[in-house]
Formats: C-alpha cells, sequence, structure tokens
C-alpha cells in the first residue's frame, strides 16, 4: 500500500514533494499517514472533544501547543521563566553583568506584556525616556497592527482611541511591547531580518536541526533612526506582506539574500572571527529558545514542527530573537525561492520518516548524515545522553554550553 497523505494547504512545493515519492492523495476523513495541517486544523485533530487517536502510522506537522514558542506572550513569558529557573538552580548559564544583564541568556530585547506588565512598562520607560518601542499584537501574524512608539504620550492615546485601555481586569487581546533594536546592522542602507528554519522531530529528549539555506529579507527604504521616520514601516518592518507594497520591492527580486552571501559579505567586511561567532550565537540563541519551552510543550511522538525563526543582527554583531513562526510562508516570490522551500520539505520528509519512507511513530528519529540534506544537526539530547552514559559522565538536564566562556 502506497503511503497517503492530507494537506489544508495548496501549496506546489508540498503536493510535488509527496507525489515525487509515489504518495497517494487523500481527504481528512480518509485513513491518511502523513498530514500537513494547518494551525487550526491540528488544534481540532488534538481537542478532547474530536476524539480523534492516531495510529503508529500518523505523523503530522505540529505539536499539540506549539503556541508556547510561537506566541509572542508566551515565547517572552517561558524564556524568562527559563532564565530564573536556572538562576535558581545555581546554573553558571544564568550568570548576569551589571546592570542585571545576563551573560549567556541575554538573546531577547527587554519586553512587556501589556496589560498586565504596563506598570513595569512604564518604570522602565521613565529610565530612559529617549527610547524607542514597538508594539506588536500577540495573536497577529504579517506585521499585521505593529506601530512604534517613542513617547507614553502616544500609547496612552492609542489605547484610548482604540477603547482598550491598559486595564488587566478586562479581557482583551494582549500586546508585546520590546525596546526597540535601533542600531541594526544595515547593508545598503537598508535593515534586514534573517529567516531561519528549524525543525524539532522531538521536545523530549529535545531533537532539532537548522536549514542551511535561510536567507535575510530586506526593507525597501533606507533604514533612518529619526522621530519622522517612526510610521514608515517600509522602513523598519521587513515581513514580505508588508514589503510586496514597497516601490521597489520587486526591482529587488523579492528583497533577499541567502545566509551563504550573508556570511562572505561579513566575512570581508568585519573580519572571519567576528562572524564566526555570530553563527555560533545565533545556534545558541535557537537552542536555549527550545529549551525553554521543551518541558511545557506536548511532546506528542506523532507531531514534528518546522518553525520559522526571525532574527535580527545589530551594528554590533550581536543576534536577537525577535518572534517564532508556526506556519512559515510556503509561498514562492521567485525560482530561486521554490527550489529553496522545495529542498526544505524534502529534507524535512527525509528526516522526520524511517529510512524505508514509511510513518512510523516508533522510530527513534536519528537520520543519517546523508538524509539530514541541507539541515544540521543544532541538538540531540538522546545521543548526547548516550554519549555520557558509554563515558560515564553526569549530563546536566539543561543540556550543554556551561563551557561557552
Amino acid at each position: 500500500m502506497p503511503v497517503t497523505f492530507c494537506t489544508d494547504l495548496d501549496k506546489s512545493v508540498l503536493v510535488t514533494n509527496f507525489e515525487k515519492r509515489g504518495w497517494l492523495h487523500v481527504g481528512p476523513e480518509d485513513d491518511w499517514n502523513f498530514y500537513w495541517a494547518g494551525i487550526q486544523t491540528c488544534r481540532n485533530l488534538f481537542s478532547i472533544d474530536s476524539g480523534y487517536r492516531m495510529n503508529d502510522n500518523q505523523i503530522i506537522n505540529h505539536f499539540p501547543n506549539h503556541y508556547e514558542l510561537t506566541r509572542k506572550d508566551l515565547l517572552i513569558k517561558n524564556i524568562k521563566r527559563y532564565r530564573k529557573e536556572l538562576e535558581r538552580e545555581g546554573n553558571p548559564l544564568a550568570e548576569r553583568e551589571a546592570p542585571g544583564r545576563y551573560v549567556y541568556l541575554d538573546f531577547i530585547p527587554v519586553t512587556f506584556v501589556l496589560p498586565s506588565d504596563y506598570s513595569m512598562f512604564v518604570e522602565e520607560y521613565r529610565k530612559n525616556p529617549h527610547s524607542t518601542w514597538i508594539m506588536k499584537p500577540c495573536g497577529k501574524s504579517q506585521g499585521a497592527g505593529i506601530f512604534l512608539i517613542n513617547k507614553l504620550s502616544k500609547l496612552k492615546r492609542w489605547s484610548r482611541e482604540s477603547k482598550t485601555p491598559f486595564n488587566p481586569s478586562v479581557v482583551k487581546e494582549s500586546y508585546v511591547i520590546s525596546r526597540y533594536i535601533d542600531n541594526p546592522l544595515l547593508i545598503g542602507g537598508k535593515k534586514f531580518d534573517l529567516r531561519l528554519y528549524v525543525l524539532v522531530a522531538s521536545f523530549r529528549p529535545l531533537k532539532a536541526y537548522l536549514f542551511k539555506l535561510g536567507f535575510c529579507r530586506f526593507c525597501t527604504v533606507k533604514y533612518e533612526a529619526n522621530i519622522q521616520e517612526l510610521d514608515n514601516m517600509y522602513a523598519h518592518l521587513t515581513n514580505v506582506s508588508v514589503q510586496k507594497h514597497g516601490l521597489e520591492y520587486n526591482s529587488m527580486h523579492g528583497g533577499k539574500l541567502s545566509i551563504q552571501n550573508l556570511r562572505l559579505y561579513l566575512e570581508c567586511t568585519r573580519g572571519r572571527a567576528v562572524t564566526e561567532t555570530l553563527f555560533k550565537d545565533i545556534k545558541w540563541l535557537i537552542v536555549h529558545s527550545l529549551k525553554s519551552v521543551s518541558y511545557i510543550m506536548a511532546n506528542d511522538r506523532h507531531c514534528f514542527e518546522c518553525y520559522g525563526y526571525d532574527i535580527i543582527i545589530d551594528n554590533q554583531l550581536k543576534p536577537w530573537l525577535i518572534e517564532v513562526n508556526a506556519s512559515p510562508s510556503l509561498t514562492s516570490t521567485t525560482v530561486s525561492d521554490r527550489i529553496l522551500k522545495y529542498k526544505l520539505i524534502d529534507n524535512i520528509i527525509s528526516i522526520v520518516l524511517p529510512p524505508d519512507g514509511i510513518p512510523d511513530v516508533r522510530w527513534n528519529k536519528c537520520p543519517s548524515v546523508e538524509a539530514m540534506g541541507n539541515f544540521e544537526l543544532l541538538l540531540d539530547e538522546e545521543i548526547i545522553s548516550k554519549n555520557n552514559e558509554n563515558t560515564g559522565k553526569v549530563q546536566d538536564s539543561r543540556g550543554s554550553g556551561h563551557n561557552r566562556k
């Protein structure tokens, strides 16, 4: 019997990959082996009311509570909780430097969740009243509802006009407000961010892979860190859904640059040593963001997930985690984009399926190097645990990284 697949998404990079393997397309009510589902479909499937129970030959592309990592407010809360827990344990990873900044885990901008953290935000704002902040609705994506402020009065005015005053007792949509990275690394005078794809095959033990063919997304307008430009989203937001409306978008071929070319550019302009440090710090950031949710994630053995990481680099070559996407776009804007995303899906399938290509949750998801294709292993706690057993060492429950100094 051929492997059967089901998908909500009408994307050629998905269907072409499935059909190339000889898989048979079926509907959600039929017997399927591999489901590439939208977030809401996955949520419905795993809900208690559905009563659906998967068998050993079925896998799906989301974890039940993926939002612990991909919802902006929960991501911030989980990373903060992770750092506090490490501090309580006396773990050297949680070391701080004056005035309180983390030495190794300082990879998210100062962020507050509104309305619950409004008082703390005001206190922080008054310490540096000339700073700029960026405000984002927690439940939206593609740049919707985002704006910048540099005065507390603007936030209060917005609160009044939106008829949602910051009263924690009122149930309404929450927002995150973060200190804006106002010294971004620029190329050609334009701001950009990194879109990286991270595949998680399991959270306990954590098995994570980084796709080596990520890319940079550019703004279409040159960056100006002045008050007059605060409302010009073409200069500040790199989201394709925002930038595609810019006048220069088509002439820039989608405004993208490969990670390999970014590395070459930085090696030429900043030097090889600092460039290597930057990319090591990016991997460090990804691993610890995953560790911050690994204990709380519903680690269903039928699940895997490909996350879209958005990272900004400042002009000191320090990476900052901006957000994590549960359903990174599979829409192709150029030929090279289509090729990249085809490889992404092909490699994901090869990693999460056993060597015989038939879904089986009993498999330990330890693929060969050949099967990983353009992915590289970020962390496999199962391998680390086995190596420690063989060498007689005791592995810290939080994993590697203590010797980062």
